[in-house]
This record gives C-alpha cells, structure tokens and sequence, in this order.
C-alpha cells in the first residue's frame, strides 16, 4: 500500500501471486529438458520392457521432486539427473 496526501491507494501488481522468479523459470526450463531427453533417450532402449521400466522410473522421480523448493537440494537434484542421463546414453552407445 502506497499513502499519497492523506489518501490510500493500492499498487496492483500485474504478475500472479505465485509467479517464478527469473531464476527459477530457468531452473524449471532446465528440469523439464533433462525431462525431455531422457524420456528422448530411453526411446531408444531397444527392449520394451526396459523403456516402460526406465520411463515408469524417470516419471516416479520427477514427480516426487516435483514440490522441492530448497535451491541448493534443486541444484543437486539436476546434477544427479544430468549423471543418469549421461550413464543411460554411454551405455546406449556401449551396446550398439
């Protein structure tokens, strides 16, 4: 609230209450494309079984983080996803 001359006026703010800031707009960004390239990655699992098995696992996790708010346990949680998926595709590479 702004008081100007005796009179009160609220300042209406255009962004929604629970908008992002930068930096975590661009963390997300960055979390839904690990997303992306391991449910990308695991399409080339050649057996079936394997790919609902790995893409069931990559769900399961994603969503349980999906409320984790503290950015140092976030940060840690995007290294550990970038190592899976760099594990999945070496040894997708190994096997071809």
């Amino acid at each position: 609230m702004i008081i100007i001359s005796g009179c009160m006026s609220m300042v209406v703010s255009r962004l929604p209450p629970a908008a992002l800031s930068l930096k975590q707009f661009l963390q997300r960004q960055r979390v839904l494309g690990i997303y992306r390239n391991m449910l990308r990655t695991i399409r080339q699992v050649p057996d079936p079984a394997d790919q609902k098995y790995l893409r069931d696992w990559a769900r399961v996790e994603f969503k349980r983080n999906k409320t984790a708010t503290d950015p140092d346990a976030i940060r840690m949680m995007i290294t550990q996803a970038n190592n899976h998926l760099e594990e999945l595709q070496t040894s997708l590479a190994l096997a071809r």
